[in-house]
């Protein structure tokens, strides 16, 4: 067995080589090389206070990243009128950040103009200016709009999450919150090392969701897998542009994520590049995880009409639903047949020449063709600006 301290540089050269790995992979390396697991677990924990890797649970999966290591100190501002809850966030973001706290809505966008933060946790409801109006004034300034907002609130979420990521917000987290989740994510928007932390592309990959795949295939009944689309989606972005899709898309993704880590834990949640959700666990935990996140997305509905130009409060939506002006948005969840996944998947290696004992990842390309029975119009892109989102020439029917 290697020395701890050896394992423990092996651990930070793996991740640091992949930029994230997850628990489960680390498990799989450690038990190669006859590490137990507790000595993993150790060195995990040496390595997290040690500022070198983070770690956080997303889509039911705990990932770990490689930190920045630089001498570079991260201003992070903190909005938020009682001062027990903002003093709880500025211990919780703890050490390593030059952390300044304000308590007044209207004083923000001074401090924030003067001292150029980096990051802003925003409580919604504030005095003189709330924060999702604060939001929307960094976000569209051209200066300003690279700082990473995060909106804290304990109010109801259906309209404010979605206005939020409209108005750019980077993430939302819902008062009482997680310490260690809001730690985790100020840190990795900071400091990860590579490409910016992305909540939406961050999901599980391509990896990730290949290895359920095959636990699928090989489990019984009771553990499925399969995609959640949004139907309407494509033209949506016809009718109101690509970004404002996006949103829509952003959106399904942190219903997802928040429902995982409140009610569903061991659900699994991956993303595809061409906007489906790959969606796997117990059938028990898909089905709430389904129900949960189609109530959240039906609840949030009116808000997105009305913001869309749709404002008929004397109409239920049912009946708005009815006119061919108005853009039919819905979440649907295919469950994907067992055997006729299998017999994809064997197609899939028998082309390339593979095994299903060395199969390794799919492409996302492949993974496309395992799950859909058609081609999807709608892509997802990444360059160094950020993440895209591309409609092609076909589409949804005009409702």
């Amino acid at each position: 067995m290697p020395e701890e301290h050896d394992f423990k540089n092996d651990i930070l050269f793996i991740i640091n080589e992949r930029q994230q790995l997850t628990y489960n992979e680390l498990s799989d390396i450690a038990f190669s090389r006859g590490v137990a697991e507790n000595a993993l677990n150790d060195a995990l924990s040496q390595l997290e206070a040690s500022k070198l890797i983070a770690s956080r649970s997303s889509g039911g999966i705990m990932t770990y990243y490689v930190l920045q290591q630089d001498s570079i100190i991260n201003k992070v501002l903190i909005v938020e009128d009682d001062k027990s809850i903002s003093k709880l966030m500025a211990i919780t973001i703890g050490k390593g950040f030059e952390v300044s706290q304000i308590y007044d809505g209207g004083e923000a966008m001074s401090f924030i103009r003067n001292n150029r933060p980096d990051l802003v946790v925003l409580d919604l409801m504030l005095p003189n200016k709330n924060g999702l109006d604060i939001c929307q004034t960094i976000k569209s300034d051209p200066e300003l709009n690279n700082t990473i907002v995060i909106l804290v609130s304990a109010m109801d979420p259906t309209s404010n999450r979605f206005k939020g990521i409209e108005y750019g917000a980077d993430y939302y987290v819902r008062k009482p919150f997680d310490p260690s989740e809001m730690r985790a994510l100020v840190t990795i928007f900071l400091k990860k090392k590579g490409k910016r932390f992305d909540a939406l592309i961050d999901l599980p990959d391509e990896e990730r969701i290949s290895n359920e795949i095959e636990r699928s295939i090989k489990e019984n009944e009771k553990y499925t897998i399969g995609t959640l689309s949004i139907d309407g989606l494509s033209l949506y972005a016809r009718r109101f542009g690509n970004q404002s899709a996006m949103v829509i898309l952003r959106l399904v993704s942190q219903l997802l994520q928040d429902i995982i880590k409140t009610k569903t834990q061991g659900a699994f949640v991956g993303f595809l590049n061409n906007t489906e959700f790959v969606i796997a666990g117990m059938k028990e935990n898909v089905d709430i995880l389904i129900k949960e996140v189609s109530g959240e997305f039906e609840a949030v509905m009116p808000f997105i009409l009305q913001d869309a130009g749709y404002k008929k409060p004397f109409l239920s939506i049912e009946s708005m639903y009815e006119s061919k002006e108005v853009p039919k948005l819905s979440l649907k969840y295919v469950e994907s047949e067992k055997e006729k996944l299998k017999e994809r998947r064997d197609a899939i290696l028998k082309d390339k020449g593979v095994p299903v004992t060395n199969l390794g990842s799919y492409t996302y390309e492949e993974l496309e063709k395992l799950f859909s029975d058609q081609n999807l119009d709608v892509k997802i892109t990444r360059d160094p600006t950020g993440v895209r989102l591309q409609v092609g020439r076909k589409g949804d029917k005009a409702a």
